[in-house]
C-alpha cells in the first residue's frame, strides 16, 4: 500500500469504497451485502476489526475481490486514493452514532471519519446507513438482540447528516440495498461519477 494512493497504480476502473464501523446494527447483513456485491475496497475501522469476529466467527469474512484497508496509520494515508479518482461512491454502513456525530461536526480523526471527509471534499457521493434513526429500535449485540432508545442528540445528528451535500442517509437494510443498487446502476450506465464532471 502506498503512502496516499498517488504512488500506487490506479485501478482500471473506479471502485466502490465501503467504510465499516463497529456497530452491531445489521452488521452481518451488511457483510452479506458486501460479499454479494464483490469488488470493492473496505476501509475497516479499529472497532470494526475488533467486532467482526464477534458477529461472524469467520476468520476470512471477505472474498478475494474485496481489499481490506485497516486503520493503522495516524494520518489515515490511504484516504489519498480519493484524490486520485479511485472511487465512484462511498458507502458507510453500518455507521455508529459516534461516527455520525463526528462526521456532522467535521471531525476526521479515524480512518472512517477521514474517508467520509475526503469523499465529501472530492465530491464522491456517499450513502450512509445510520444506526440511530428511530426513537426505539432493536439491534444485535454480541450476546443477542437488545432494545435501545437513542438519545435526542443521536437522532438530531442523523437528521443533520441528511442535509449534507452528495450524502444519502438510509434507515434500513432494504433502503441501503436499494440505494447502493441504484448508484451502481447509474455508474454502469455512464452517469457522471461526481459533481466535478
Amino acid at each position: 500500500m502506498g503512502d496516499d494512493g498517488g504512488n500506487e497504480e490506479r485501478p482500471a476502473r473506479q471502485r466502490l469504497a465501503w467504510a465499516l464501523t463497529g456497530s452491531g446494527h445489521d452488521f452481518v447483513e451488511c457483510l452479506e451485502l458486501m460479499n454479494r456485491l464483490g469488488e470493492m475496497d473496505v476501509f475497516l475501522s479499529r472497532a470494526a476489526a475488533e467486532v467482526i469476529y464477534l458477529y461472524t466467527k469467520d476468520r476470512r469474512p471477505f472474498p478475494d475481490t474485496i481489499r481490506l484497508i485497516r486503520d493503522t496509520s495516524a494520518s489515515a494515508a490511504p484516504v489519498g486514493r480519493f484524490y486520485h479518482d479511485w472511487y465512484h461512491t462511498l458507502v458507510m454502513a453500518p455507521a455508529t452514532s459516534n461516527t455520525v456525530a463526528k462526521c456532522v461536526v467535521g471531525i476526521s480523526d479515524t480512518l472512517v471519519t477521514n474517508v467520509f471527509a475526503q469523499a465529501g471534499k472530492c465530491r464522491v457521493p456517499a450513502i450512509v446507513y445510520a444506526c440511530d434513526t428511530q426513537p426505539v429500535h432493536d439491534t444485535m449485540a454480541p450476546g443477542g438482540m437488545v432494545r435501545l432508545w437513542p438519545r435526542r442528540i443521536d437522532l438530531e445528528n442523523t437528521d443533520r447528516l441528511k442535509a449534507f451535500e452528495a450524502t444519502t442517509v438510509v434507515e434500513s437494510m432494504a433502503e441501503l440495498e436499494r440505494a447502493v443498487t441504484a448508484r451502481l446502476a447509474e455508474v454502469d450506465a455512464g452517469a457522471p461519477i461526481d459533481g466535478r464532471r
